[in-house]
């Protein structure tokens, strides 16, 4: 079962809310969090509803009480004024560009023995044998590929005549070009 969160407010709360709730405009979540707030209210001159009747009275689930309840006991009554921010895990980059200019220097050596070309899951296993990242996923060395190429494919650059080679992927589609200095004719391809 989960835990109860008691909401006991003071005078001086209880008040803001019961402004906030009947008089002025206000945006609607404010208004209908300050009834629940003053329904749910376990002090003295309060009714102290429980989440059930609260939700039946207001018309919303009564799982939505339960995790303001939790906002006020936790964080206090600002935070339930508040639309809750939401913050979009950004994930942590295993190529940077000190890494990607390693993979780029090793995808233009040569394959190694018994390889015709260095493939995205060869070149992958290599930078985790050289020890230049922990672990990495082929997906993550084509996505570092691709932006190289999109990099160097824009239109703003200028390149000398000649001065593309093609990237050919396993089923025979163009992948696009890169610059003679960014990948040597020697490496035989990437994949």
């Amino acid at each position: 079962m989960a835990k109860k969160y008691i909401v006991r407010l003071e005078a001086e709360e209880r008040e803001q809310l019961t402004r906030l709730a009947t008089v002025g405009r206000t945006a609607a979540y404010r208004i209908t969090r300050a009834r629940i707030l003053l329904q749910a209210d376990e002090s003295e001159q309060a009714p102290g509803w429980k989440d059930q009747q609260i939700a039946e009275g207001l018309g919303i689930s009564v799982r939505s009480i339960e995790m303001l309840r939790r906002r006020f006991v936790e964080h206090g009554l600002e935070a339930c004024r508040q639309r809750k921010e939401f913050h979009l895990r950004q994930p942590r980059r295993k190529l940077d560009g000190e890494k990607e200019a390693r993979l780029i220097a090793l995808s233009c050596s040569s394959p190694p023995p018994g390889r015709e070309r260095w493939t995205l899951r060869l070149l992958a296993d290599q930078l985790v044998e050289l020890k230049v990242v922990d672990s990495v996923s082929h997906e993550t060395i084509r996505r570092a590929f691709k932006k190289r190429i999109e990099t160097v494919a824009q239109e703003d650059v200028v390149y000398p005549a000649g001065a593309e080679c093609g990237i050919c992927l396993r089923d025979g589609e163009c992948a696009g070009g890169l610059q003679e200095a960014v990948r040597s004719a020697a490496s035989g391809g990437l994949f």
